[in-house]
């Protein structure tokens, strides 16, 4: 798929990879970034011309369901979806700084939010051509870390969904596609890591995956997870458990 043209939805779309497709695609696109921060929308709004901001706490059910409302009421169809939102807290389930709330928020935001975004914005997806649902996940889904234990379910759960929504989706117009992301300097992995991949390179890669339709794209270091995990897969879930 071409993106040219195409009318565009982004969550957290404010900062990260989400700014980056933001800034590239809304160059010739329609871009439409859903994010919590009013303030942060607004000085998005105002740097990229055109752009349409819609303020939602995603971690919230009713405001999923406004902000999708409120999309379809203005936008006729969709051309692609980017489910870029999500949190990561580090804490294992023994730390003291370890919070129970964060259970619920961090799933809802994660995985809750994509399933609930992506059939509510259907109809809007489902016209005469080609449509596409894009799904950041990580290399966290294919063989978990030992801290962020939540997270690293939420990425797993995100690479099933994908699959399946792929298999009920494949007669129709909309081809759903992930991203297995290496670590990417962005707020989300400040502390933590090194030679990290830059969100600029990250959008880069991704927009390379939409436009040549590719179902499950690996970047970076990724490539090599999964070589490990067919190959040597005890020598990767150890590399992984002391990411």
């Amino acid at each position: 798929m071409k993106l040219d043209k195409k009318c565009i939805v982004i969550t957290g779309g404010t900062s990260g990879i989400g700014y980056e497709l933001a800034k590239y695609l809304n160059l010739d696109n329609e871009v439409i970034v859903i994010s919590r921060s009013t303030s942060k929308l607004n000085k998005l709004a105002h740097e990229l011309e055109g752009l349409v901001t819609f303020q939602a706490d995603l971690s919230k059910l009713e405001d999923i369901e406004d902000v999708t409302d409120a999309i379809v009421k203005r936008f006729e169809s969709i051309d692609v979806l980017v489910n870029n939102a999500a949190v990561q807290y580090t804490p294992t389930f023994l730390d003291d700084e370890f919070r129970y709330e964060n259970i619920a928020h961090e799933i809802t935001l994660n995985f809750t939010s994509v399933c609930n975004l992506t059939y509510l914005l259907l109809p809007a997806l489902l016209h005469n051509h080609k449509a596409a649902i894009l799904n950041i996940n990580s290399g966290l889904a294919l063989a978990p870390k030992t801290s962020s234990s939540v997270y690293c379910a939420t990425k797993g759960a995100l690479n099933i969904f994908s699959q399946s929504l792929r298999h009920q989706l494949e007669k129709t117009n909309i081809s759903v596609q992930q991203v297995f992301l290496e670590l990417v300097d962005t707020s989300m992995t400040t502390g933590r890591g090194k030679n990290k991949m830059s969100p600029e390179t990250a959008a880069k890669h991704i927009i390379h995956g939409i436009e040549h339709d590719i179902p499950d794209h690996d970047i970076g270091k990724v490539k090599l997870l999964r070589l490990l995990l067919r190959l040597a897969p005890s020598i990767a879930q150890n590399i992984m458990k002391k990411f």
